[in-house]
C-alpha cells in the first residue's frame, strides 16, 4: 500500500514518547534473526528505513536498550516499547518500528532478512528474501524498486 499523507505520527504503547515522520520510507523490512525475535518477543521484527531528516521524536526521551552496543536501539523508558534503531555507521536513516505509528495500514515488508534463522511457520508478504542481509551492492536497486512500487500504488 502507498502512504497517503505526511507527516505521520505515532508513539509508544503508553504514549510518553511520541514521534513524527515527514518523509517516505526508503525500504520496509521484516527481520527473522534470533536477536530481533528476542527483542520483539515475536517471530520477526518489522522496520521502515526512514531518511534521518524525515524523522523526529516530538515528545519524551527514549532510552537506549537492547544490547547497548554501537547500533543503538531506542525504547520508551516507561513501557519499554522498542521504537526505533539507529544502525552503526549509517546515520542517513532511522529504522523505525512501523507499529509505533498511529496509522499502520500502509505497511508491508518489501524485503525479509535472516530467513536462515526464521521460525519454520513464519511467513511475510515480502517481495525479496535473504538468508542474512542483502549484499551492500543490492540496496541501491532495492530502494529504487521499492520507490517505483510506491509511486505506482
Amino acid at each position: 500500500m502507498k502512504i497517503q499523507n505526511f507527516p505521520l505520527e505515532g508513539g509508544c504503547r503508553c504514549g510518553q514518547v511520541r514521534l513524527k515522520i515527514s518523509a517516505p520510507p526508503l525500504l520496509t523490512m521484516a527481520c527473522h534473526c534470533t536477536g530481533c525475535q528476542r527483542m520483539s518477543s515475536s517471530a520477526y521484527s518489522l522496520s521502515a528505513a526512514i531518511p534521518a531528516e524525515g524523522f523526529e521524536v516530538t515528545e519524551g526521551e527514549p532510552v537506549i536498550g537492547g544490547l547497548h552496543g554501537a547500533t543503538r536501539h531506542y525504547f520508551c523508558p516507561h513501557c519499554m516499547s522498542w521504537m526505533f534503531t539507529r544502525p552503526e555507521g549509517m546515520d542517513w536513516f532511522v529504522n523505525l518500528r512501523p507499529t509505533m505509528l498511529d496509522d499502520t495500514s500502509w505497511f508491508s515488508p518489501f524485503i525479509e532478512t535472516f530467513t536462515s534463522e526464521k521460525l519454520p511457520w513464519a511467513t511475510t508478504a515480502a517481495v525479496h528474501s535473504y538468508e542474512t542481509f542483502p549484499p551492500m551492492e543490492a540496496y541501491e536497486g532495492l530502494v529504487k524498486e521499492f520507490a517505483e512500487k510506491q509511486a505506482a500504488a
